[in-house]
């Protein structure tokens, strides 16, 4: 089980090398002893992969990426924080997140694009006055109660 391996990782990122050749990057890692990748070790094969992948720049991109996101997150949670969020309890943002006028998911889950919308939402609800607190319906059951006998009494 640990011979078999999926080189898609190796071809895709063979297809981002243009000036690459897989015969002699497979016998440049392997110390010329084959050009096959099939009879690479799995360490050199990872050795390889991971060395193309760095030529490739997808650690950068990968990087880039996660940055961008971390910054969208931040906006957001700032944003949040204005509104009155605990900004320190992660189930408190989640709670809010799930809400489907809000995102409809977990604040984890959120995508890049969908952070974006969210900020807009939020910059929204702030600038029509922020959240209002839901009123119960109910009378306060011991107030409604003292009032009732109360009048009973009287009568």
């Amino acid at each position: 089980m640990g011979t078999e391996r999926n080189y898609a990782r190796f071809y895709t990122l063979l297809k981002k090398l243009p000036d690459a050749d897989k015969e002699t990057l497979v016998a440049q890692y392997t110390g010329g002893r084959t050009t096959s990748l099939r009879e690479t070790t799995l360490q050199e094969y990872k050795t390889m992969c991971d060395d193309m992948q760095q030529v490739a720049g997808y650690d950068e991109r990968m990087a880039a990426l996660r940055k961008e996101l971390r910054r969208r997150r931040s906006v957001c949670l700032k944003l949040m924080q204005r509104l009155g969020i605990d900004t320190t309890d992660w189930a408190a943002i989640d709670n809010f997140c799930m809400h489907p006028r809000i995102a409809g998911k977990l604040f984890r889950q959120i995508s890049a694009e969908e952070l974006d919308a969210l900020a807009i939402k939020l910059r929204a609800i702030d600038r029509k006055g922020g959240l209002r607190k839901k009123e119960s319906r109910c009378p306060n059951t011991s107030l409604y109660w003292l009032l009732q006998s109360d009048n009973a009494l009287k009568n």
